[in-house]
């Protein structure tokens, strides 16, 4: 992994720990202060669709900082001399890391516009 790349890597997972610090206060969710038994339909939905998207940024920063801390075991190259194997490890795992981001994302986006519509 270029040097470049690894304080990328940080400083997205500082930016998704603020994320993370906002998506998960109560106050922020739909309808904040109002009993469970006094929400609408509608309302549950948003506030269960504002936790889904919590605990998804929770996890996509969860990932970087397991990245992060596999650089900081193995060295850059991940404990690989990179000419040997051709393709650096860590690139492959954080183009996984990515690809199921955009999955766990497109799902979320999918089921936030069916519930809208109900």
């Amino acid at each position: 992994m270029r040097e470049d790349q690894y304080r990328r890597l940080q400083d997205l997972e500082e930016k998704l720990t603020d994320e993370v610090l906002r998506e998960a206060d109560p106050d922020t969710w739909t309808a904040p202060g109002v009993q469970a038994k006094d929400l609408t339909q509608q309302d549950r939905g948003d506030r269960y669709w504002c936790k889904k998207n919590a605990v998804a940024t929770i996890s996509l920063a969860i990932r970087i900082g397991s990245l992060i801390g596999m650089v900081q075991r193995n060295g850059p190259t991940g404990g690989a001399d990179p000419e040997e194997e051709g393709e650096n490890p860590m690139e492959a795992e954080i183009r996984e890391a990515e690809a199921e981001a955009k999955k766990l994302l497109a799902k979320m986006q999918k089921a936030g516009r069916v519930r809208s519509g109900t």
